[in-house]
């Protein structure tokens, strides 16, 4: 079986430079699979994601969707692309328009993927509120009335209306609270479950990715040194990077036994 997204051999340099943002990059996503792709900062995992998006194209190798390469300039297959994998990025706030309804924010990639018109996004608009747990109603106001939570909630109704078959998250609940996060974290978790998302997460948080992810890949300066289960890449990690991500993990005191 074909994995529904893949990088085959994918670097990405910027134009001017020779050194790779990342590279040599062979990463499969199995339809249904969740995918964590963990790193420091500067590691790479957002070009990688960019990729995965068709938003960056890699200078060597490939993206290929469905087992065909990824060809920016065909107008057929992009929409198709952009039906089946679409993202929530991570401010809640910036990445929804406050001039607009929410309603207007959720039915928008149904009018500009030709998929309903103004008139006939309504139904599906309210069911994707419905999905993320906010009420009906929600659709007249505007995001400044939500909390951050919630704000996240409306970025994953919008990104969920058209029924994508792989949604891709971009660190979704680092701006969150710490209760706030764990609620979004059991939303996406779901999502998954109840409708077989492909889920691709990048994330600094290692609790959120063992809680989420079944697969993960981990990226040290451009290069993804580790990957596999995510039981098996947290728990006995093989590369020394990644034991050191895991290592560097804050972990509350244990109580003092009697002296």
């Amino acid at each position: 079986m074909k994995p529904v997204l893949e990088l085959e051999n994918a670097s990405f340099a910027y134009r001017g430079r020779t050194d790779p943002v990342v590279a040599d990059i062979a990463l499969p996503v199995e339809s249904g699979q969740s995918l964590a792709l963990v790193g420091e900062s500067g590691a790479g995992k957002t070009t990688l994601l960019r990729m995965l998006l068709g938003l960056a194209r890699p200078t060597s190798g490939a993206v290929r969707f469905d087992g065909d390469e990824l060809r920016p300039r065909d107008r057929e297959q992009m929409t198709r692309f952009r039906r089946d994998v679409q993202c929530v990025f991570q401010d809640p706030y910036s990445s929804l328009d406050p001039r607009r309804r929410v309603g207007g924010i959720v039915a928008e990639p149904l009018r500009s993927l030709g998929i309903d018109t103004r008139r006939t996004a309504g139904p599906k608009v309210a069911a994707a509120l419905e999905r993320v747990g906010l009420p009906a109603d929600a659709a007249e106001r505007y995001p400044h009335e939500f909390s951050g939570g919630q704000r996240q909630r409306i970025a994953i109704a919008r990104a969920t209306v058209c029924e994508p078959r792989v949604l891709l998250a971009d660190e979704p609940v680092s701006a969150l609270d710490v209760t706030t996060r764990v609620k979004v974290v059991e939303l996406l978790g779901e999502l998954k479950r109840e409708h077989g998302l492909t889920l691709v997460m990048v994330s600094h948080d290692l609790s959120v990715v063992a809680s989420l992810c079944e697969r993960t890949a981990v990226l040290e300066r451009g290069r993804v040194v580790e990957q596999g289960p995510t039981a098996q890449v947290l728990g006995a990690p093989a590369h020394p990077y990644t034991a050191r991500l895991v290592a560097s993990v804050p972990r509350l005191p244990t109580a003092a036994g009697p002296g």
